[in-house]
C-alpha cells in the first residue's frame, strides 16, 4: 500500500490526541466507576470512550477498514484490512493510579501485521512502526537489545488473571528465570513490555492467555525493530494463540527454555 506511510502519520496523531483525552481523566478518574467484565477483568468509561474516539478517527484514516476492539464497538467480517486496538492497555494500573498504561492500535491486511503503534501515555512515548519502515520511538530509531545471552538478561512478563488452569507451571517458569537472567519485571500492559523489547529495555517478553488486541501493535513493532515473535510452541501464532515470546538476541535460548517447562 503506497500511502501506508501517510496512513501511519495520522494514526499515530489520532492516537496521541485520544492519550491526552486519558491523561485528563488519569488526573480526575473516580475508580468507583470501574466495571468488571469477568474476573480481575475491569473496564471504565475512559476504556470505551477511549475505544470510540479511536473507532471514529481510523474509520476516517482507512473507511474500509473493519476492527477487531478490545471493548466491542465494532466487529471485522471478511475486510481486507482490519484494525486492532486496545484502547488502554493497563486498566488496572489506570485504576490504581500506577503510571504504566497505553493504547496498542495495529493494522492488519490478509491476515499480515503491516503497521503497529503503542502509545505509552505517561511518559509521552509514542513507538511506531510499518510495514518495511523499521521501529521508531518518537523520532529516534530503535532496535531490539544484541545483548547475546539469558544470564545476562532483564525479561518482562504478565500474571494470569482470570485462568489459573496452568498456574503451576507458569511458576515453574517464573522460578527458572528468576535462577537464570538478572531479573523479571511485571509492567501491567503487554502492549508497553512489547514496545520495551523493541527498543531494547528488556532483551524478552513472554506471557500466555492475551488477547490480539493486547500484542498486535507491540508485536509488529518488535519485529521491525529486527525481533522475532512467536508462541509457546515457536510457531507464528501470537496474535490469536494466547501465547507469545517476543525477543532479540536471546530469542533462541528463551524459547528452548519456555519450551521445555510449558511443552514438556
Amino acid at each position: 500500500m503506497k500511502e501506508l506511510a501517510q496512513i501511519g502519520k495520522r494514526t499515530k496523531e489520532l492516537v496521541k490526541e485520544v492519550g491526552g483525552f486519558i491523561r485528563e481523566e488519569a488526573a480526575k478518574f473516580d475508580p468507583s466507576k470501574i466495571e468488571e467484565k469477568g474476573l480481575n477483568d475491569l473496564v471504565s468509561y475512559v476504556d470505551k470512550e477511549a475505544e470510540q474516539k479511536l473507532v471514529d478517527g481510523l474509520k476516517i484514516i482507512l473507511p474500509q477498514a473493519g476492527f477487531i476492539a478490545e471493548e466491542g464497538t465494532a466487529t471485522a467480517n471478511d475486510e481486507l484490512y482490519k484494525w486492532i486496538i486496545d484502547p488502554l492497555d493497563g486498566t488496572t494500573n489506570f485504576m490504581h493510579r500506577l503510571p504504566v498504561f497505553s493504547i496498542s492500535v495495529a493494522l492488519m491486511s490478509k491476515e499480515k501485521l503491516i503497521l503497529g503503534v503503542v502509545y505509552e501515555i505517561n511518559r509521552d512515548e509514542l513507538f511506531y512502526a510499518h510495514k518495511d519502515s523499521g521501529a521508531w520511538l518518537n523520532e529516534e530509531k530503535i532496535t531490539v537489545s544484541t545483548i547475546p545471552h539469558l544470564s545476562q538478561s532483564l525479561l518482562a512478563t504478565g500474571f494470569p488473571y482470570h485462568n489459573f488452569k496452568r498456574l503451576d507451571t507458569y511458576l515453574d517458569m517464573l522460578k527458572y528465570f528468576m535462577k537464570h537472567t538478572h531479573g523479571l519485571r511485571r509492567m501491567g500492559s503487554a502492549a508497553v513490555d512489547l514496545a520495551y523489547v523493541a527498543c531494547g529495555r528488556f532483551q524478552g517478553f513472554f506471557e500466555y492467555n492475551l488477547n490480539p488486541w493486547d500484542v498486535a501493535g507491540g508485536a509488529f513493532i518488535v519485529q521491525e525493530a529486527g525481533g522475532v515473535v512467536v508462541d509457546f510452541k515457536g510457531g507464528d501464532n501470537f496474535l490469536f494463540g494466547r501465547s507469545i515470546i517476543a525477543a532479540g538476541m536471546v530469542k533462541e535460548e528463551l524459547h528452548n527454555a519456555i519450551d521445555s517447562i510449558w511443552n514438556p
